[in-house]
Protein backbone atom coordinates (compact mmCIF):
# COMPACT_ATOMS: atom_id res chain seq x y z
CA UNK A 1 0.00 0.00 0.00
CA UNK A 2 2.76 2.46 0.74
CA UNK A 3 5.09 0.79 -1.73
CA UNK A 4 5.35 4.70 -3.47
CA UNK A 5 7.65 5.78 -0.03
CA UNK A 6 10.60 3.65 -1.07
CA UNK A 7 13.63 5.18 -2.31
CA UNK A 8 12.68 8.32 -0.55
CA UNK A 9 13.95 9.48 2.49
CA UNK A 10 10.90 10.47 4.60
CA UNK A 11 11.79 10.53 8.04
CA UNK A 12 14.82 12.33 7.11
CA UNK A 13 13.27 15.31 5.39
CA UNK A 14 10.63 15.48 8.94
CA UNK A 15 13.97 15.73 10.37
CA UNK A 16 15.32 18.52 8.87
CA UNK A 17 11.85 20.51 9.84
CA UNK A 18 12.36 19.51 13.04
CA UNK A 19 15.87 20.57 13.08
CA UNK A 20 14.15 24.04 11.49
CA UNK A 21 11.71 24.18 14.04
CA UNK A 22 13.80 23.71 16.79
CA UNK A 23 16.49 26.15 16.10
CA UNK A 24 14.32 29.03 14.74
CA UNK A 25 12.36 28.55 18.13
CA UNK A 26 15.18 29.25 20.41
CA UNK A 27 16.36 32.08 18.08
CA UNK A 28 13.11 33.69 17.94
CA UNK A 29 12.44 33.61 21.46
CA UNK A 30 15.56 35.31 22.43
CA UNK A 31 15.31 38.06 19.61
CA UNK A 32 11.17 38.69 20.36
CA UNK A 33 12.01 38.96 24.13
CA UNK A 34 14.81 41.58 23.15
CA UNK A 35 11.98 42.90 20.78
CA UNK A 36 9.81 43.06 23.56
CA UNK A 37 11.89 45.05 25.97
CA UNK A 38 12.65 47.56 23.60
CA UNK A 39 8.75 47.76 22.96
CA UNK A 40 8.27 48.95 26.63
CA UNK A 41 11.58 50.76 26.55
CA UNK A 42 11.74 53.90 28.81
CA UNK A 43 13.93 54.77 25.94
CA UNK A 44 11.95 56.22 22.68
CA UNK A 45 14.34 55.08 20.37
CA UNK A 46 14.55 51.29 21.36
CA UNK A 47 10.59 52.08 21.81
CA UNK A 48 10.57 53.11 18.07
CA UNK A 49 12.92 50.49 16.83
CA UNK A 50 10.50 47.65 18.23
CA UNK A 51 7.62 49.33 17.11
CA UNK A 52 8.82 49.65 13.62
CA UNK A 53 10.85 46.28 13.53
CA UNK A 54 7.60 44.00 14.55
CA UNK A 55 5.13 46.58 12.24
CA UNK A 56 7.10 46.26 9.16
CA UNK A 57 8.04 41.97 9.53
CA UNK A 58 4.71 41.22 10.19
CA UNK A 59 3.50 42.92 6.89
CA UNK A 60 6.03 41.29 4.50
CA UNK A 61 5.31 37.29 3.06
CA UNK A 62 7.08 35.24 4.81
CA UNK A 63 8.45 33.62 1.07
CA UNK A 64 10.02 37.52 0.55
CA UNK A 65 11.72 37.32 3.51
CA UNK A 66 13.16 33.53 3.11
CA UNK A 67 13.76 34.80 -0.59
CA UNK A 68 16.15 38.03 0.87
CA UNK A 69 18.08 35.49 2.89
CA UNK A 70 19.13 33.90 -0.24
CA UNK A 71 19.07 36.03 -3.03
CA UNK A 72 20.00 39.45 -1.32
CA UNK A 73 22.12 38.10 1.63
CA UNK A 74 23.98 35.63 0.09
CA UNK A 75 23.87 35.95 -3.72
CA UNK A 76 23.87 39.96 -3.39
CA UNK A 77 26.16 40.59 0.12
CA UNK A 78 27.68 36.92 -0.06
CA UNK A 79 26.40 36.44 3.54
CA UNK A 80 27.13 33.14 3.73
CA UNK A 81 27.02 32.82 7.52
CA UNK A 82 30.20 30.81 8.03
CA UNK A 83 29.33 27.72 5.47
CA UNK A 84 31.24 26.41 2.36
CA UNK A 85 28.43 23.81 1.50
CA UNK A 86 25.51 25.49 -0.33
CA UNK A 87 23.07 23.41 1.86
CA UNK A 88 24.22 24.20 4.78
CA UNK A 89 24.13 27.48 3.51
CA UNK A 90 20.56 27.11 2.50
CA UNK A 91 19.48 25.64 5.69
CA UNK A 92 21.54 28.25 8.10
CA UNK A 93 19.82 31.02 5.80
CA UNK A 94 16.33 29.71 6.31
CA UNK A 95 16.86 29.71 9.87
CA UNK A 96 17.77 33.14 9.63
CA UNK A 97 14.62 34.20 7.89
CA UNK A 98 12.52 32.46 9.84
CA UNK A 99 14.12 33.55 13.23
CA UNK A 100 13.52 37.69 11.72
CA UNK A 101 9.65 36.63 10.84
CA UNK A 102 8.35 34.55 13.85
CA UNK A 103 10.37 36.95 16.57
CA UNK A 104 7.84 39.73 15.65
CA UNK A 105 4.76 37.16 16.81
CA UNK A 106 6.78 36.20 19.61
CA UNK A 107 7.42 39.74 20.96
CA UNK A 108 3.48 40.77 20.91
CA UNK A 109 2.56 37.87 22.48
CA UNK A 110 5.10 38.47 25.21
CA UNK A 111 4.20 41.81 25.13
CA UNK A 112 0.60 41.24 26.15
CA UNK A 113 1.57 39.10 28.81
CA UNK A 114 3.94 42.08 29.81
CA UNK A 115 0.88 44.42 29.98
CA UNK A 116 -1.22 41.52 32.09
CA UNK A 117 1.38 41.93 35.12
CA UNK A 118 0.08 44.96 37.91
CA UNK A 119 1.73 48.08 37.20
CA UNK A 120 2.23 48.61 41.11
CA UNK A 121 4.39 45.38 40.86
CA UNK A 122 6.93 47.98 38.45
CA UNK A 123 6.47 50.48 40.85
CA UNK A 124 7.61 48.84 43.76
CA UNK A 125 10.26 47.09 42.39
CA UNK A 126 11.57 50.72 40.74
CA UNK A 127 10.74 52.19 44.57
CA UNK A 128 13.23 49.59 46.50
CA UNK A 129 16.15 50.61 43.57
CA UNK A 130 15.70 48.59 40.91
CA UNK A 131 16.14 49.55 37.59
CA UNK A 132 14.17 48.86 34.32
CA UNK A 133 16.43 46.02 33.61
CA UNK A 134 16.04 43.98 36.57
CA UNK A 135 12.43 45.17 37.02
CA UNK A 136 12.10 43.58 34.11
CA UNK A 137 13.91 40.90 34.26
CA UNK A 138 13.20 39.94 38.05
CA UNK A 139 9.69 41.15 38.62
CA UNK A 140 7.96 41.13 34.92
CA UNK A 141 9.10 38.38 32.33
CA UNK A 142 9.09 35.78 35.02
CA UNK A 143 5.09 36.66 35.34
CA UNK A 144 4.39 37.41 31.97
CA UNK A 145 6.08 34.16 30.40
CA UNK A 146 3.68 31.92 32.43
CA UNK A 147 0.71 33.93 31.11
CA UNK A 148 1.47 33.59 27.24
CA UNK A 149 2.66 29.61 27.58
CA UNK A 150 -0.66 29.37 25.12
CA UNK A 151 0.05 31.77 22.40
CA UNK A 152 3.96 30.90 22.56
CA UNK A 153 2.31 27.54 21.34
CA UNK A 154 0.29 28.84 18.66
CA UNK A 155 3.54 30.82 17.48
CA UNK A 156 5.33 27.44 17.67
CA UNK A 157 2.94 25.62 15.51
CA UNK A 158 2.36 27.85 12.97
CA UNK A 159 6.46 28.10 13.04
CA UNK A 160 6.77 24.46 12.46
CA UNK A 161 4.17 24.63 9.23
CA UNK A 162 6.72 27.78 7.74
CA UNK A 163 8.91 25.91 7.24
CA UNK A 164 7.74 24.50 4.57
CA UNK A 165 8.62 27.98 3.14
CA UNK A 166 12.52 26.26 3.48
CA UNK A 167 11.87 24.79 0.37
CA UNK A 168 11.91 27.90 -1.91
CA UNK A 169 15.67 28.50 -1.37
CA UNK A 170 16.01 24.63 -1.81
CA UNK A 171 16.22 23.44 2.13
CA UNK A 172 15.46 19.50 1.97
CA UNK A 173 12.80 19.81 4.49
CA UNK A 174 9.20 17.67 4.10
CA UNK A 175 7.30 20.15 1.84
CA UNK A 176 10.43 19.60 -0.39
CA UNK A 177 10.34 15.86 -0.57
CA UNK A 178 7.00 16.12 -0.99
CA UNK A 179 6.74 18.11 -4.01
CA UNK A 180 9.72 16.19 -5.48
CA UNK A 181 7.01 13.05 -4.59
CA UNK A 182 4.13 13.98 -6.13
CA UNK A 183 6.16 14.95 -9.54
CA UNK A 184 7.29 11.22 -9.82
CA UNK A 185 4.63 9.31 -8.49
CA UNK A 186 1.26 8.85 -9.30
CA UNK A 187 -0.33 8.83 -5.69
CA UNK A 188 -1.05 12.38 -4.92
CA UNK A 189 -3.95 11.46 -2.26
CA UNK A 190 -1.59 9.13 -0.74
CA UNK A 191 1.56 11.40 -0.42
CA UNK A 192 -0.94 14.64 0.55
CA UNK A 193 -2.28 12.16 3.18
CA UNK A 194 1.36 10.90 4.65
CA UNK A 195 2.82 14.59 4.94
CA UNK A 196 -0.50 15.95 6.48
CA UNK A 197 -0.16 12.79 8.98
CA UNK A 198 3.47 13.79 9.59
CA UNK A 199 2.87 17.28 10.74
CA UNK A 200 0.13 16.59 12.61
CA UNK A 201 2.35 14.22 14.78
CA UNK A 202 4.81 17.11 14.96
CA UNK A 203 2.36 19.82 15.85
CA UNK A 204 -0.73 17.93 18.42
CA UNK A 205 1.32 16.88 21.14
CA UNK A 206 3.50 19.90 21.43
CA UNK A 207 -0.03 21.73 21.32
CA UNK A 208 -1.29 19.69 23.95
CA UNK A 209 1.65 19.53 26.47
CA UNK A 210 2.04 23.49 25.96
CA UNK A 211 -1.98 23.91 26.70
CA UNK A 212 -1.78 21.39 30.02
CA UNK A 213 2.00 23.33 30.88
CA UNK A 214 -0.24 27.12 30.49
CA UNK A 215 -2.97 26.36 32.79
CA UNK A 216 -0.98 24.72 35.57
CA UNK A 217 1.51 28.03 35.32
CA UNK A 218 -0.97 30.12 34.75
CA UNK A 219 -0.76 32.93 37.19
CA UNK A 220 -3.74 33.21 39.42
CA UNK A 221 -4.71 37.50 40.03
Amino acid sequence: MFDFLQGYDVLGAFWMTVKLTALSAVGSLVWGTLLAAMRVSPVPLMRGFGTFYVNIVRNIPLTIIILFTSLGLADIFRVTLGASDFKVQGFRLAVLGLIAYTAAFVCEAIRSGINTVPLGQAEAARAIGLNFTQTLRLIVLPQAFRSVIGPLANVLIALTKNTTVAAAIGVAEAATLMKTMIENEAQTLAIGAVFALGFVILTLPVGLLLGWLGNRLAVKR
